[in-house]
């Protein structure tokens, strides 16, 4: 009797050293098994590479490098919302299912326009503007005709006619950020999935890394955007997705849900052909890129 409660003090003793030392080591214990995955997130953190570490326990994982300036670089450090902020959508309810790991410090609009495509755009066109090459920003609408922001800075204006689309000379130049804006609204009133996935580069799935899109053309289809990858000495990849959604909502990480303990990255598997995130499958085919610095 003595010695059967001697382990059972042992057996305690044992497993709260360890929970201690997991806490000390920054990770956390979970009574339950409910896909918490908060050993690799750092709640302090505000861009994707201060909140998200890497999952050490399955290799030996380091971001890729990436060009300064690259699209890549710009979306790991995007400024992130306070850890365990909600999704909303436009008109401000908040979204009940929960896919998300962290929220982008971006806004959605007022308006439901800014869905998956359009957040695609929005972040790439934010990067450009942010590095002033402005001369590279323009989408194509559905209907093959491209809208370029300089012509909108330079005070034209789009005139719809049924499928037709021209420029007309309707305002004075204007450089501001909020002109920007109205200039990316319109693009999302008339651009989406089977226009951005025409302009874009094929990329082969292996050699995918952030600033690179999964995006099926359709009405509707659907894009989410790779916002950071690591790699390990065997060439194993981690990726990390972003997405917004129908209707327009707040841009966020999506959760792994299928391999729960290294969410929010997905695991690169080039013995797969599909890729299955939280409210989307893809096709490994799918993977699409911008022709910029990688």
């Amino acid at each position: 009797m003595r010695k059967g409660l001697l382990f059972f003090i042992i057996v305690i003793l044992a497993i709260s050293s360890w929970a201690l030392f997991r806490m000390h080591k920054g990770g956390s214990l979970s009574l339950n098994s409910d896909n918490e995955t908060t050993n690799l997130i750092r709640p302090e953190g505000m861009t994707i590479e201060e909140r998200f570490s890497l999952p050490v326990e399955y290799g030996n994982f380091k971001r890729v490098q990436l060009q300064e300036h690259s699209f890549g670089a710009f979306l790991r450090q995007f400024p992130l919302l306070e850890h365990g902020s909600d999704v909303f959508y436009f008109d401000g309810r908040k979204k009940k299912k929960d896919v998300h790991e962290a929220v982008f410090d971006i806004d959605v609009g007022t308006k439901d326009l800014q869905q998956c495509a359009d957040a695609v755009v929005r972040l790439y066109a934010e990067y450009l503007f942010s590095e002033k090459r402005f001369e590279e920003i323009g989408f194509h609408f559905t209907n093959g005709f491209f809208c370029d922001y300089l012509n909108w800075r330079n005070g034209k204006r789009i005139q719809v006619s049924g499928n037709n689309v021209r420029w007309i000379q309707s305002a004075a130049y204007d450089d501001s950020y909020e002109n920007f804006r109205k200039y990316l609204e319109t693009v999302f009133m008339y651009a989406g999935t089977i226009s951005l996935s025409k302009e874009l580069n094929n990329v082969i799935y292996d050699e995918i890394m952030p600033g690179d899109v999964l995006i099926q053309g359709g009405s509707p289809g659907h894009a989410v955007l790779v916002v950071d990858c690591a790699v390990d000495e065997n060439g194993q990849k981690l990726v990390m997705f972003a997405q917004s959604y129908m209707p327009a909502q707040s841009i966020h990480i999506l959760k792994n849900q299928g391999d729960p303990e290294i969410s929010p990255w997905y695991r690169v598997d080039s013995g797969i052909d599909q890729i299955v995130t939280p409210e989307w499958t893809f096709k490994t085919t799918d993977l699409k890129g911008f022709p910029v610095i990688r």
